[in-house]
């Protein structure tokens, strides 16, 4: 919940600094782009503390493990995987030519993290020392992770036929 309360904040902010004038920042999704984006720098990091760090503010790579379902090999690898796609995201988003497609990978990335966030929730994981967030909030938490990056890829207020057009463009 931590971090869906950092992503408003930052969205909010950065779309606050566009409406005082900072001109890169006048529309929402550009803004959606970036909070995400540090949003995902934040969480993206942390697949990579170490456990010496567990009694820091942050989870660590051992919180992180114990949430990857059984049927996945090679949890901890996983993690560093995950850990490496959400930095290589965050940094596609903030570059204008390759929003688009970071947003849209990131959103698949988010779809494939759902299962790990279900079994965490079901098998009552915890989480840097706190109890397990409940399935009723990971679901729609993850659902709006997924619905940001498609709105930072510009993939919302667009006409189907315009998405067309934009993709025989490339």
């Amino acid at each position: 919940m931590e971090t869906l309360i950092f992503l408003l904040i930052v969205l909010l902010g950065l779309r606050l600094a566009g409406a005082l004038g900072a001109k890169r920042l006048t529309g929402w999704p550009t803004c959606a782009a970036y909070a995400l984006a540090a949003m995902l720098m934040l969480t993206g990091t942390t697949h990579f503390l170490p456990d010496s760090l567990a009694d820091g503010p942050a989870p660590t790579h051992g919180d992180l493990v114990p949430m990857v379902p059984p049927f996945v090999p090679f949890p901890d690898f996983m993690v560093y995987l995950t850990g490496v796609l959400e930095l290589l995201g965050a940094l596609g988003l903030v570059l204008t030519t390759t929003r688009r497609p970071a947003g849209v990978g990131l959103a698949a990335l988010f779809v494939a993290l759902l299962p790990a966030n279900i079994y965490a929730a079901v098998s009552d994981t915890p989480f840097h020392g706190a109890p397990a967030s409940p399935l009723l909030i990971r679901i729609p938490e993850q659902l709006l992770y997924i619905a940001v990056a498609l709105w930072a890829a510009g993939l919302y207020g667009r006409s189907r036929a315009e998405l067309v057009d934009v993709a025989v463009q490339r």
